[in-house]
């Protein structure tokens, strides 16, 4: 028997079950903030306001004004959620990543009719073609500049089609054919292409694929130097499933869709052409980013001239994220312990044992490594792999080291070894002048006047590992291990 293809719904059938994991609303629900306002409360976790929780990913079945389409949130919201979802422990996933890294699955083109993305194709040429009616993309807060795309793969190729790659980048629509898009400066691929397009004064062509297998989203936000310029991700998503992900033709521009989504958007992004985002609330916000702050609206974003809008027959799924949410730190945060973990295991092997991005750090700006050492030459090893880390993501701002007997998932046990194995007068390592996330809102030249650009930060490493001649003195109270201690609950 054939092996079915993995995708958003296969993953959905494993989990459906369990309660702790999945849950199911009929209830009626408005995209427009009400969604995020009551998923905020249920699982989104990560940097959201308080109060919030980790809690089962949502399927809301009945939404205003779209009918017969459902909104899926969440689903990458708990890190063991992930690692169930991939068949493996949530512990060691920046490990795993890594090895899919290094054995690519490359996607293959399938032909149309095994397509299901294009079982129903809208036209721009259709006379009742309305972005805002056939795709229902919630906003997060009353305040957005509008409805968002927040987990929308963007699929798109060089100018002379050597390379292609999969990005994903904030978008809201703006207008009933069009999109804006933030495509931050530097280190976006899909953005390297645009700018050669633009030279040229050429649309590029690009299709946005929603409700995805999530090896697709999380393998999709690898950067470089990791994945650099010409490496596709979908090739990660490939080693993840051991099965190539499958691609079709669009319909409407010369480029490649995602075969299995929920919903396919295809278009161009038009040279020379920009657009406020906030154009149609003057509310001088965008949406919640992963700092737990409002993002500023953009005075010029890039612009998306749709063409196309497929989507499957059978009550297709808009997928969205919280941006501030736990779902931000799975996507962004275990392909980050990857690129470190590669980073640090070909300088200085066995002297990294583990790596986590926690939602403090919105899966970007905090990293905790924890430390192997063998004998005296290894003491300094630590804030070398610290200076490591930040070369392997420019956008990491605070390194946590810690010892191999420190549960690193654990930001209790985390901050017990900042308290008993940190003297900040000899421990602590501030780096000034370094370029970092220009989303973090500390780091503009009115609140640091030695930063003379956004975006520029103090990067910060703080060594809670205990000198190799000391370990003696820093042997925590053991206690008895009791192998059946669970009995004792029943």
């Amino acid at each position: 028997m054939k092996e079915q293809p993995w995708d958003l719904r296969k993953v959905l059938r494993e989990i459906q079950n369990d309660p702790t994991q999945y849950h199911e609303t009929n209830l009626e629900i408005d995209p427009n903030a009400e969604i995020s306002g009551v998923y905020r409360y249920i699982g989104a976790g990560g940097t959201v306001e308080r109060p919030t929780q980790e809690g089962p990913a949502m399927m809301f079945n009945n939404i205003k004004g779209f009918k017969d389409t459902r909104v899926l949130m969440g689903l990458m919201a708990s890190r063991k959620r992930v690692g169930k979802i991939f068949h493996h422990d949530y512990r060691t996933l920046g490990q795993f990543l890594n090895e899919a890294v290094t054995k690519p699955v490359w996607p293959i083109t399938i032909s149309e009719k095994e397509a299901p993305a294009h079982e129903v194709i809208h036209r721009a040429t259709d006379p009742d073609f309305d972005l805002r009616k056939l795709v229902p993309a919630p906003t997060n807060t009353p305040e957005d500049a509008g409805p968002y795309i927040t987990v929308g793969v963007v699929f798109g190729s060089s100018l002379d089609g050597t390379k292609s790659d999969v990005t994903i980048h904030r978008m809201v629509i703006e207008d009933k054919d069009k999109l804006g898009i933030y495509i931050m400066p530097g280190g976006r691929h899909i953005g390297k292409f645009a700018e050669e397009y633009e030279a040229v004064n050429k649309p590029m062509p690009i299709t946005i694929n929603i409700g995805l297998d999530p090896a697709i989203t999380i393998g999709t936000t690898f950067e470089p130097p990791t994945t650099p310029l010409g490496y596709n991700e979908l090739g990660v998503a490939g080693s993840i499933r051991q099965q190539a992900v499958q691609l079709v033709k669009a319909i409407t521009v010369n480029e490649k869709a995602i075969a299995r989504s929920e919903y396919t958007l295809e278009g161009y992004i038009m040279p020379n052409e920009r657009i406020q985002e906030d154009i149609n609330t003057h509310t001088g916000k965008a949406m919640p980013e992963f700092p737990g702050y409002d993002g500023l609206a953009n005075p010029a974003l890039q612009v998306i001239k749709v063409t196309a809008v497929t989507h499957r027959r059978d009550n297709p799924i808009m997928q969205s994220v919280i941006g501030p949410s736990e779902e931000h730190v799975s996507m962004a945060g275990i392909p980050t312990e990857a690129s470190i973990l590669q980073m640090v295991n070909k300088a200085i092997p066995g002297k990294v044992t583990n790596v986590y991005n926690p939602p403090a750090g919105g899966g970007k700006l905090m990293t905790i490594m924890q430390i192997h050492k063998d004998n005296p030459a290894d003491e300094g090893i630590q804030r070398q792999a610290a200076i490591l880390a930040f070369a392997a993501f420019k956008e990491l701002k605070t390194v946590i080291l810690v010892d191999e007997d420190v549960d690193i998932f654990d930001m209790n046990d985390v901050i017990w070894t900042i308290n008993t194995r940190f003297q900040a007068d000899q421990d602590l390592m501030i780096l000034p002048g370094m370029r970092n996330h220009p989303l973090d809102p500390s780091e503009t030249p009115e609140y640091d006047h030695n930063n003379r650009f956004v975006g520029m930060s103090s990067k910060l490493v703080i060594d809670g590992t205990v000198p190799f001649d000391l370990k003696d003195r820093f042997k925590r109270a053991h206690f008895k291990e009791i192998p059946d201690w669970q009995k004792y609950l029943k």
